[in-house]
Order: structure tokens, then C-alpha cells, then sequence
């Protein structure tokens, strides 16, 4: 598995997705110096505190004056409604634990890298987000019968591929009246953080994290497909720079492993004593239940042990005892759900980096 080098300096701008070989760039440091991974070692809880959750900001985060804040829904209903926070918070309420993974998951491993955020392994969490259901209120407002999606948008702006407009998402009028998709007004018990999307984002459970619009100002429905560049141009599995390509919904199914043992503080690469090792780590996907977990110690795999599941939409937490043998090894893990989709040993490449599922790979000394 290839690694990601540091430039010294940039030498020109960057290209947005264009793929390269070389080290990574101003840009990219900049994007990772703004967001943040969720460290491995934080796999060994239920619940990942907000603060270790990952941490993707596609622009700026905006300024909120929660006395002058409203959620409009609107445009193709019979009904149109005008929601400030305790309006939506005295509706009924739901708690549910929920995992969230960035669709560039993995994208720095991949060679040639898009360039983009460079995420290695750790864009995940999974929080206890509390909010209300968002089908009661499409049924209140009353969509019309020729609308086709629901338009989602942030207080959130900025260029993207040449376009200035605010981050904006759609679904489907069906996909948005599942019943688990919610307008969530707080993270693991206490009001959203801002950098979360205070004071209310949409949460779509079993999807990547890019459906989930922060910072949410307006729901539209809409008579003809949404065209927006987060909608029709980001987030697609392609080949080369020409699309459309197929959209990215669901999270495909991933395992990680917590790295056993101490690191090398440069290398992260572990150590670790001879004799049993408990190793641990969570798997989930979007597809389905997780059905089985398998660890791969020196191309060897093995099956591990699954704990109940969390709930439909988080983790699962697995364990396996390896008797380490002093030496240098290479461990994986590999998850395979309801579905019947396995992770693959290799990634296959695409044009934007994107559903990076492949096995992980856990370099150990055991001494």
C-alpha cells in the first residue's frame, strides 16, 4: 500500500481531482489542516465523542443568530412551513446511533491520488443523534404529486468547479420519507457543535456523509432533477473527467481494525509483544447487516467474533485473539454484508477517490 509524502512547497496550483503521483500538495494540506480524521484507537468506543468524530467542512462554517434562524419548506407543496428550533424540537423526538463515513474514505492510499481531501482510514464516527423524523413534516406541508426530489440547503457557500452557490443536496420524494431519515438538532446528547451543523443538519442513515447537509436553512421540492455541483458533477464513481457516471448513495461495506500494540510515532507502524493479542475493531455498511468479519494475518484469514449490533444504521463491534509470533507482520480485515458484497483486498481506482473500501492493512513487529 502506497503512502502519501509532504511536499516542501508547492510549485503551482493544484487541479481539483486531477489525479497525480507526486507529493501531496499546498492544497491538500490546507483541506487536511481544516478537517480531521477520527483516530483509529477511538474504534474501541460505542459512541465516538463529538470531538473525535470525523470532521468534513466543504466551505466556510457560517455565523448562526439562532433568533433569526428558520427552516423554510417549500417550493412544489400544498403547504408551505416556517420552522424555528423549538418548533422542530416540539415535534416528535428520536435518538438513534448512526454511523457517518466521507465518501473519500481511503482516497490518499489510492495511485495515482485525486487530489481532494486526503483521507487515509479514519472518516468515520458514529454519534447518538437526536432529532424528528422528516416524513411528518413533508406530509404536513403536503408535497405536490409532479414533485420529484427535495432540494436540501446549507448556510454554507462557496466555488466549486467554477460554480459559487451554497452546498446543496436532493433526494427523492421516496427516499426522503424513509422513515429513519431526520432533522437532527443534537450530537450525543447536547446541541449540535457548529463545526456539525448547529442548529440543525439532515441525517440520512446508511448513506455517506455528503447527504447529510449541515447548517440546513431550506427544504425545496422540486418538479425536475436538482443540477447542482454537489448533486450532478461531486460525488460520482467515474473513470476519467467526463461524467456523469453513477451517483454515490450508499456506504459500501468496510471494516477497521483499532491497531494493536504502541506506534512508531512517524511510521504509526505497531509494536507489539509476543504471545495472544486481542485484536478489535468495528465494520458496517450501507448495503445491509454486517454478516461476517474475517482477519488476515500474514494472507491467512481467519473469522472473528461479531458482538450485537448497535442498531440498523451503526457499527458493529468484532474481536479475534491472534498468538503473535516475534517477527514482522502484515494483519487485514475484511467485512461482508447481508448483501453478499465483500471488501476486495485492493481498491479499484476511480476518477474522484471515492468508496474507498478496501481491506485494511496493519504493518506489526511483535517482539
Amino acid at each position: 500500500m502506497s503512502k502519501p509524502h509532504v511536499t516542501q512547497g508547492a510549485t503551482q496550483a493544484a487541479i481539483p481531482g486531477q489525479p497525480t503521483e507526486g507529493p501531496l500538495t499546498h492544497e491538500e494540506l490546507q483541506l487536511a489542516g481544516r478537517n480531521h480524521s477520527m483516530p483509529l484507537e477511538a474504534l474501541r468506543e460505542d459512541v465516538t465523542p463529538a470531538g473525535l468524530h470525523y470532521l468534513l467542512i466543504h466551505f466556510d462554517i457560517p455565523h448562526i443568530d439562532l433568533n433569526e434562524w428558520r427552516l423554510t419548506l417549500g417550493g412544489a407543496v400544498n403547504r408551505k412551513l416556517e420552522l424555528s428550533l423549538d418548533d422542530i424540537k416540539a415535534r416528535d423526538a428520536v435518538t438513534m446511533p448512526v454511523t457517518l463515513e466521507c465518501a473519500g474514505n481511503g482516497r490518499a492510499l489510492l495511485q495515482p491520488r485525486p487530489l481532494s481531501q486526503p483521507w487515509v482510514l479514519g472518516a468515520v464516527g458514529t454519534a447518538e443523534w437526536t432529532g424528528t423524523p422528516l416524513a411528518p413534516l413533508l406530509e404536513e406541508a403536503g408535497v405536490a404529486s409532479d414533485a420529484v426530489e427535495l432540494v436540501f440547503t446549507g448556510a454554507d457557500s462557496g466555488i466549486q468547479g467554477g460554480v459559487e452557490e451554497p452546498y446543496a443536496r436532493s433526494l427523492t420524494i421516496a427516499e426522503a420519507m424513509h422513515p429513519e431519515v431526520m432533522l437532527v438538532y443534537a450530537m450525543n446528547g447536547n446541541p449540535l457543535p457548529p463545526q456539525h451543523g448547529f442548529p440543525l443538519r439532515l441525517l440520512v442513515p446508511g448513506w455517506y456523509g455528503m447527504a447529510s447537509v449541515k447548517w440546513l436553512t431550506s427544504i425545496e421540492a422540486v418538479t425536475s432533477r436538482f443540477m447542482g455541483v454537489q448533486q450532478a458533477v461531486a460525488y460520482h464513481y467515474l473513470q476519467g473527467p467526463d461524467g456523469p457516471g453513477l451517483p454515490v448513495t450508499r456506504i459500501r461495506v468496510r471494516s477497521l481494525m483499532v491497531p494493536p500494540g504502541i506506534p512508531d510515532f512517524f511510521t504509526r507502524r505497531r509494536v507489539v509483544d509476543a504471545g495472544p493479542v486481542m485484536l478489535r475493531g468495528r465494520a458496517w455498511s450501507g448495503h445491509g447487516e454486517i454478516e461476517r468479519v474475517e482477519v488476515g494475518i500474514d494472507g491467512e484469514w481467519m473469522p472473528a467474533h461479531l458482538e450485537p449490533a448497535q442498531g440498523d444504521f451503526a457499527w458493529r463491534s468484532w474481536s479475534m485473539v491472534w498468538v503473535a509470533k516475534p517477527g514482522d507482520h502484515v494483519l487485514r480485515c475484511r467485512a461482508m454484508d447481508s448483501s453478499g458484497a465483500l471488501q476486495a483486498s485492493e481498491q479499484v481506482w476511480n476518477y474522484q477517490g471515492i468508496g474507498n473500501n478496501m481491506a485494511q492493512r496493519v504493518e506489526v513487529t511483535v517482539r
